[in-house]
């Protein structure tokens, strides 16, 4: 051994390294004698004067996996083996994880934070692959909560500077559709809502197009809107055996969770549908409403692109559904002067002062129902300026000593007038 080392028992310089588990020893070869037992690692003043290093000083305090950060790779590894993730995005997220684990805002996070973090991973790995999967998914697994989930995401993203792309859409509504059992015929399911899955996916991803292109999943969750799009397509493709079935009842069907807000997007895209079949002639004279606008859900997809078009551009053209039926509960002693617009060959009666109607149902849903904001009411005060002040706050007003002595002086008098006995 370099640096002339003898062995503490024999005195023999015979000293050899011994890999013993994942440790260098030195052994003294003569006798057997463990010379630096538990020496993790040395420097070469240290390794000629035989001393140890404390595990403080040593590198692998700073290489050790903590529990916590071991507790947490597993956790990546077993959520990618149960969304079946390919081998490729386990590395990735856990890679990620190890990342986002060296920073001391995340070491030193709630384990709350640091079981969201193990999703976080998990989804921007996906997200870069384009695997459609959303936060809502991942939340449900981990029973994490959606605003803690968002804010560590957000954070991470920032921290490690990463890229990551939108979800995309026609890949989440075809793999989504595909976990819902309504394509086999079976005990739970009847024959009469056993639907095809390519034309039953082909309808869904014109309905979820068309619910994008009317603002409808603009900052929303997508799974209430696939879920609803969804819904309608399968009810289309049969719509007398299958328009007495309820949302809920096509969800237990289809072994699916029903969203909560399912049912209001499900009531939006029926109020665009209508407001659609109102551009088509031979729809406009059926007086269709929110149950028998269904049956021509084909007719309306197969010519979306110009009713779109039409209702945007055109939309002030016609009264809106809403405003005429309105002015028929309104009568006749309420709509009086009443003019008339001409735009081209159309001509529309308007009341006189009216501007014409617009399309309100091909609003963003954040302007045809806004949220309430309650403006707090100011106090009323109930001060005159005509207030007795009593002697102990009085001393607060008085300001110069020319006041003090007229305060004074008026409380003397006042005394002294209470102190007069009365004549007899």
């Amino acid at each position: 051994m370099p640096g002339g080392g003898r062995c503490p028992d024999c005195g023999s310089t015979e000293l050899v390294e011994d890999s013993h588990y994942s440790q260098n020893q030195l052994v003294c070869s003569d006798c057997g004698c463990v010379v630096t037992e538990g020496v993790l690692t040395t420097t070469f003043t240290d390794e000629g004067n035989l001393r140890e290093v404390t595990y403080s000083r040593s590198t692998g305090e700073n290489e050790q996996v903590s529990r916590s950060q071991q507790r947490g790779l597993c956790r990546v590894r077993d959520l990618c083996r149960v969304l079946q993730l390919p081998p490729t995005f386990e590395d990735t997220a856990v890679a990620y994880y190890q990342q986002a684990y060296q920073h001391s805002g995340i070491r030193a996070a709630r384990l709350q934070k640091k079981e969201v973090l193990v999703g976080c991973c998990v989804l921007i790995t996906c997200r870069q692959h384009n695997w459609p999967l959303t936060m809502g998914t991942i939340c449900t697994l981990l029973y994490a909560d959606l605003d803690v989930f968002c804010g560590t995401y957000l954070q991470m993203v920032k921290l490690l500077g990463l890229d990551v792309p939108s979800l995309c859409l026609v890949d989440l509504v075809k793999t989504y559709c595909s976990s819902f059992k309504l394509f086999e015929a079976s005990p739970s399911v009847p024959a009469k809502y056993v639907e095809d899955k390519e034309k039953m996916l082909s309808r869904t991803l014109q309905l979820v197009e068309l619910a994008d292109e009317t603002w409808l999943v603009t900052g929303r969750h997508p799974l209430p809107v696939i879920t609803a799009a969804t819904f309608l397509a399968w009810q289309s493709l049969r719509p007398s055996d299958r328009l007495t079935c309820s949302l809920a009842r096509f969800c237990k069907l289809a072994s699916v969770d029903l969203p909560y807000p399912a049912s209001s997007r499900l009531q939006e895209l029926l109020a665009v549908l209508l407001r659609l079949a109102e551009q088509l002639a031979w729809l406009q004279v059926l007086k269709l409403d929110k149950r028998s606008v269904v049956a021509h859900i084909g007719d309306l997809l197969q010519h979306r692109h110009m009713l779109v078009r039409k209702a945007f551009r055109d939309g002030t053209a016609e009264p809106d559904a809403l405003d005429a039926r309105e002015k028929e509960l309104q009568g006749p002693g309420q709509g009086q002067g009443w003019g008339k617009e001409d735009r081209g060959d159309v001509s529309v009666d308007l009341p006189a002062g009216k501007r014409p109607a617009s399309p309100t149902l091909l609003l963003p849903p954040c302007m045809l129902k806004p949220p309430k904001r309650i403006c707090p009411t100011p106090p009323v005060s109930t001060v005159t300026g005509d207030e007795n002040i009593s002697d102990s706050e009085i001393e607060q007003y008085l300001r110069t000593p020319q006041e003090v002595r007229d305060f004074q002086r008026a409380q003397a008098a006042r005394q002294a007038a209470t102190s007069v006995p009365n004549p007899p």
